[in-house]
């Protein structure tokens, strides 16, 4: 099932299955690579990744003294990937013009121990959209976690490949390049600008630092437009990701995926959050579309 949320000329969709982004526009330009409704989504598009991002390398992690063995969701890796919620079929608990919120109540799983309620808020308006995650600890122990998202920005009308990707990372995580866990620990790096045609990438960078506004930035901008993602400061991290093509699009794409924690964090305790027993924690992120440059 799908449903759309708009206000003016600014519209969004998003499905029941993985409370996934499929779909946002302004004024009939797309500013999120998109797929046809009732299909699944291709490559990660628009998926919620919790309560982990990326990858738990060997579908293994340790809490209180014990191994712990995820599912194995990477079987040509052998990790574990993108977290617990990306499949299920999300209750839609409010739905208004503009606005819409979906909820998800996971169980204990093998290699879980922590039942949590998970809840995605999407609204358009005059900034364009804003996406609020939410997490509850339903348990009675402290429970670690992360979130991410997985949406391929688009500059409007402009090219992905003509555009320059700038990214508000301060460090870069290595990858190892066949298991896609990390390799090392951050490095820093020089601000991050650069035209998408000439970077092929599926890496991991952290350190994110918000703007003036407070928010954290990463954008895609040419002479035909562009698009900025922003975020609340908790997420300190970004994978990007330069596919070759996107399907039913022609020429590059590029996922940028913001997360609080980076990859196999279950394992390295970098950045996780946790939350108590009952808790709440929410935060979010958005899509702001940016007016042609002169």
């Amino acid at each position: 099932m799908e449903i759309q949320i708009s206000s003016g000329a600014t519209t969004a969709a998003i499905t029941t299955t993985g409370a996934t982004l499929r779909a946002f526009e302004v004024d009939d330009v797309p500013y999120l690579e998109t797929f046809p409704a009732g299909e699944a989504a291709p490559m990660g598009s628009g998926a919620i990744l919790v309560p982990w991002p990326n990858r738990v390398a060997g579908a293994k992690w340790s809490h209180g003294g014990a191994t712990l063995d995820l599912e194995v969701t990477e079987p040509a890796r052998g990790n574990a990937s993108h977290g617990l919620v990306r499949r299920e079929t999300w209750e839609v608990v409010e739905h208004a013009d503009a606005s819409a919120t979906l909820a998800v109540t996971i169980d204990e799983r093998p290699g879980w121990p922590f039942p949590f309620r998970a809840t995605m808020t999407y609204a358009v308006g005059a900034e364009g959209l804003t996406v609020t995650h939410g997490v509850t600890n339903l348990g009675t122990e402290p429970m670690p976690f992360g979130v991410g998202a997985h949406p391929y920005p688009r500059p409007g009308r402009a090219e992905v490949d003509d555009c320059v990707l700038t990214l508000a990372a301060t460090t870069h995580l290595p990858l190892d390049p066949e298991r896609m866990v990390p390799s090392g620990p951050a490095t820093p790096i020089a601000r991050f600008a650069r035209l998408v045609r000439e970077v092929t990438l599926d890496d991991a960078f952290g350190g994110c630092q918000p703007g003036d506004d407070g928010r954290v930035h990463h954008t895609l901008r040419g002479p035909g437009g562009g698009v900025d993602l922003w975020a609340d400061p908790v997420f300190r991290w970004v994978q990007v990701y330069t596919p070759d093509s996107f399907p039913g699009h022609d020429g590059g794409a590029v996922a940028v995926e913001p997360m609080t924690c980076p990859p196999d964090a279950l394992n390295s305790g970098v950045d996780l959050i946790t939350a108590g027993p009952g808790e709440h924690w929410s935060a979010s992120w958005g899509i702001t579309p940016m007016a042609k440059t002169r």
